[in-house]
């Protein structure tokens, strides 16, 4: 089988990192067309560097196109408390020698939807700013579209409220219009996610590669998410947009079913809530597959093993 045409829209952050090198790891799987980046994390122009510099790192000559600076009707909020300073806490990492193109991400999206020769999945690791603004200009990109996988939401409590998880509360608005663009959707949110805790010793496999990835993907790791594991009682810090990329190269590692998404962008209290039905009518059809579960350690065997060949 031909590598599956793919972009990657995010916004590093450690996690989203992780999730870019298991991805640049697997070209067998993954013809990497893109990264997009968006605000969320961190600021704009640090998400656009710390993309290029994990390109750097991984010796990949992955093109990296700016996004949106802030959300469609919000004042952009940060996640430094999580992330560090620069978004990458933890590494020190080179400075990016390939030039940062001067296209503009959804200019980009809209691109390579309306002209590739086959579908193109989309992963959505932060804010959906980017995609959601390529809709409203282009809506013919949906045609261009094979999936959308997304680290998003949670059928249970939030992380950055009681009730909403930080990628969509950056950016309800955005998120609501993907959720209804009619899209074949699938939610990795933090229920998913925070199955997968970096425990020591899986920490201690990434170090034991042995080699500048390896170094710079356990330092990140050693610094992320504590706060997480303070908020949630979790047994360490959890690991969310690698499996993302974890889902496509290995989907029998996860369980989900189809539900009805919607986002909730009106209620103070509740802003940013992904509200999932896991009983779907005729006159509210499913619109979203949801994933509930993960094998945690095939996970951490998976994301060791690939970042081992970098």
């Amino acid at each position: 089988m031909l590598p599956r045409p793919l972009i990657i829209d995010c916004d590093p952050g450690v996690d989203d990192a992780i999730a870019i090198l298991l991805a640049l790891a697997s070209p067998a799987e993954f013809n990497l067309l893109g990264i997009t980046t968006v605000a969320g994390n961190v600021p704009l122009a640090l998400t656009t560097a710390n993309a290029r510099r994990i390109c750097h790192l991984a010796q990949r000559g992955v093109p990296v196109y700016a996004g949106c600076p802030r959300p469609l009707l919000r004042s952009l909020i940060t996640a430094e408390d999580i992330h560090g300073a620069t978004g990458l806490q933890g590494a020190e990492l080179p400075e990016p020698t390939l030039p940062l193109p001067v296209q503009h991400a959804v200019a980009f999206l809209i691109e390579q939807l309306t002209t590739a020769s086959a579908p193109i999945t989309l992963v959505t690791l932060g804010p959906l700013t980017n995609l959601a603004v390529a809709l409203i200009q282009c809506p013919e990109i949906a045609q261009g579209i094979d999936r959308v996988v997304m680290m998003g939401g949670a059928l249970g409590g939030g992380n950055i409220t009681p009730a909403a998880e930080f990628n969509i509360y950056v950016d309800p608005h955005a998120a609501k219009v993907v959720v209804e663009a009619g899209l074949p959707l699938t939610m990795i949110g933090l229920d998913v996610t925070h199955q997968v805790v970096t425990t020591p010793e899986r920490l201690r496999a990434l170090e034991s590669l042995g080699t500048p990835v390896g170094q710079a993907a356990a330092g990140m790791l050693r610094h992320y998410g504590q706060l997480d594991v303070e908020r949630h009682g979790l047994a360490a810090p959890p690991l969310h947009d690698p499996c993302v990329i974890a889902y496509l190269l290995r989907p029998d590692l996860f369980t989900g079913r189809p539900m009805r998404l919607a986002v909730e962008t009106e209620g103070s209290l509740c802003l940013g809530r992904t509200v999932a039905n896991a009983y779907p009518t005729a006159a509210a059809p499913a619109n979203a597959r949801v994933i509930e579960t993960v094998d945690a350690e095939g996970f951490y065997t998976l994301l060791t093993e690939r970042l081992g060949k970098l």
